[in-house]
């Protein structure tokens, strides 16, 4: 059956620069303005969350553009509480595009008598009204089996890889790709493997929560330009020992790159004063001032893939086609290809 309507795009407080982003590239795909739906997404004295929407919604294709980041739960509430607003409005369908997933990192029972709390997110939104999710790079690949509808889930690995081959260019043979701890291997994995290079690991032993007693490089980075490749960086504590360690062990520079840039207290000031060359992220976080101006942090915008995203779920054609370098260096063309 044809479409016949545009995708609508709304969002709500946590990441409006990515959300405009994205609506400019939709409307140079379009040929037309797109513009974000009218709406206003406020709080009340109390702070409730209270969301109306000044445009007619009924019978269309909807996509809510809202990462779950810090506050996290405020920002959940605000997407919770507009797909309640669109649903209420006779949306035709809602597909909740959340750049990142919070809660992801509570996915199973590490020990008793704790929660799953993204289980419970995923049915939250499945109860709200989301008809369809699509995200990126979740903390656990499972947690799409916490749904019972559609998870879309993009990698920034392929985008990773495209920024690595043009910034390293006539040096790949010296790199190498790191993974930070032995549960994040086919991530870093998948990185060598479209780059070409070796891969080793950093094995972390901890006495207690939220304290590594000792780190081990498991392969040889004697003389090799190391990057370091993980899903999330929250306090950077790991991420800058890591980094440490690699040097200590002989690597010649570290370099990161990571999807989620939580960067929560201390972590842009560790940064700055780490051994790292740079840190890489995605702009799937908002980040902050202090983010932005960190001499050593550099930002990969990922609003080129979550547009053609939404188009191709709102063409129904093939998402998985964007984990393709062929496929996505046209749509990155100014940036990667020059």
């Amino acid at each position: 059956m044809p479409v016949m309507t545009e995708p609508k795009l709304i969002s709500g407080n946590a990441n409006r620069p990515l959300a405009s982003a994205i609506a400019r590239r939709m409307s140079m795909h379009r040929g037309m303005s797109v513009n974000l739906l009218d709406a206003r997404v406020e709080r009340f004295n109390d702070a409730e969350i209270f969301v109306e929407v000044y445009e007619n919604v009924r019978g269309e294709d909807m996509y809510i553009i809202q990462p779950t980041s810090n506050p996290a739960n405020d920002n959940l509430m605000e997407l919770l509480i507009m797909v309640d607003a669109l649903k209420r409005s006779s949306a035709a369908r809602i597909t909740a595009v959340i750049p990142y997933f919070g809660y992801a990192r509570q996915d199973r029972r590490a020990k008793a008598r704790t929660p799953i709390s993204a289980k419970l997110v995923a049915n939250l939104l499945t109860e709200a009204g989301v008809d369809r999710i699509l995200t990126m790079d979740l903390h656990a690949a499972q947690i799409q089996g916490f749904f019972d509808i559609p998870v879309d889930n993009l990698y920034a690995a392929p985008v990773f890889a495209l920024d690595v081959q043009h910034h390293f260019k006539g040096r790949m043979d010296d790199m190498m790709v790191i993974s930070p701890d032995v549960g994040g291997v086919a991530r870093a994995r998948e990185l060598a493997t479209r780059i070409g290079a070796p891969l080793a690991i950093v094995d972390k032993r901890r006495e207690k929560a939220g304290e590594i007693a000792e780190m081990t490089v498991i392969g040889d980075v004697e003389g090799k330009s190391c990057i370091i490749v993980d899903d999330i960086c929250d306090t950077a504590g790991t991420l800058c020992k890591a980094a440490q360690v690699l040097m200590d062990n002989g690597a010649t520079e570290v370099h990161a790159y990571i999807t989620h840039g939580v960067l929560s207290g201390p972590a842009v000031e560790r940064v700055s004063k780490s051994v790292m060359k740079s840190l890489v992220i995605t702009d799937s976080i908002q980040p902050t001032e202090a983010v932005r101006n960190a001499p050593n942090i550099r930002i990969v915008p990922t609003a080129p893939m979550f547009t053609q995203a939404i188009l191709n779920i709102w063409n129904g054609t093939s998402v998985s086609s964007l984990f393709e370098t062929d496929t996505l260096l046209p749509i990155y063309e100014g940036l990667y290809n020059t």
